[in-house]
């Protein structure tokens, strides 16, 4: 059993992800490794810049830990987790791409979440309200 899988992993109904920077060098991606490994979700949202294109056009930073994290995610969806991937602005080029789905993983501008008890949520991230990039 690799390092960091539970046996009775922490089951959520949603989980929602953000600013991971896979690619920068002060990405922490072991602990998000760890966290995924634990847990099991039907639904996970990753809510802007998972990958960090921008640090990457300084030079491609990309060590097996962040190759882990990918692996994960899309061993999660191939296990039935429906992943909602919204772009940020350092991932902005996946926008081209919004509504594909690749297998369990769709690309979306922005999701309506509904929580147990019927409440809506919408999710984005938050660059799309920075009028530093708007108007760049």
């Amino acid at each position: 059993m690799p390092e960091g899988t539970r046996i009775n992993p922490l089951r959520y109904r949603s989980i929602f992800i953000s600013d991971v920077h896979l690619g920068f060098r002060g990405c922490q991606a072991g602990y998000l490794l760890d966290f995924l490994q634990a847990t099991q979700c039907k639904q996970l949202y990753l809510v802007g810049n998972i990958v960090d294109l921008w640090e990457m056009r300084r030079g491609v930073y990309w060590p097996e830990a962040h190759n882990a994290v990918v692996r994960e995610l899309l061993d999660k969806a191939r296990a039935g987790t429906q992943v909602i991937y919204c772009p940020g602005n350092h991932d902005e080029l996946v926008r081209g791409h919004l509504g594909a789905e690749f297998g369990n993983v769709v690309i979306r501008n922005e999701a309506l979440h509904e929580t147990a008890d019927g409440l809506r949520f919408l999710v984005l991230h938050g660059d799309r309200f920075d009028s530093v990039v708007q108007c760049s």
